[in-house]
């Protein structure tokens, strides 16, 4: 089970417009991802590119399009071992990760999580990245394993980082 975390349900305008609305209209605490409304819990587990926010070493924000999973109610952020990414994780492990829906813009969860471990493709126990891997492979591609998109001209291993949640903001409906 994750530690507590809060919930901000913003006020939104999916029914009309309402006194306050875009600030948050609640906090709560919760203890996992199953206490999120369905509404929200949905778009964690849809085949949705979410948007990976980071600090670069210029400490302004990275934003990068990636493939989303989560497990245990911890977030995983699997990503290639050279890329530059890693890195600047290792160096500012606090990551904010924005789910929008696809078919509603005003309808999104954010979450604010922070690295508690990072598990390496080429350590003892690597074998848990590379299913991982596979698993996110076969949720956005309905394809088979194994991954399909290692760099062909390198030696590519992969990189996973598993977070843990302290935040989740959540607005708008379907």
């Amino acid at each position: 089970m994750a530690d507590e975390f809060t919930i901000a349900d913003f006020r939104h305008v999916a029914d009309g417009l309402q006194e306050g609305q875009f600030a948050v209209g609640q906090r709560r605490k919760a203890a996992s991802l199953a206490d999120l409304d369905p509404i929200y819990r949905d778009l964690l587990d849809r085949p949705i590119t979410i948007t990976l926010g980071l600090i670069g070493p210029d400490g302004r924000v990275s934003l990068t399009p990636m493939w989303f999973d989560h497990e245990d109610d911890k977030i995983l952020v699997n990503t290639a071992a050279h890329r530059a990414k890693c890195d600047w994780i290792r160096a500012q492990p606090n990551l904010t990760v924005l789910i929008v829906n696809p078919d509603n813009p005003y309808h999104w969860v954010q979450i604010k999580c922070t690295v508690e471990q990072e598990l390496r493709e080429v350590d003892d126990g690597g074998e848990a990245v590379t299913r991982q891997l596979d698993r996110i492979w076969t949720k956005y591609t309905g394809e088979a394993p194994p991954y399909g998109l290692r760099d062909p001209e390198i030696d590519e291993t992969r990189v996973l980082f598993v977070c843990a949640i302290h935040r989740i903001a959540t607005f708008g409906k379907p």
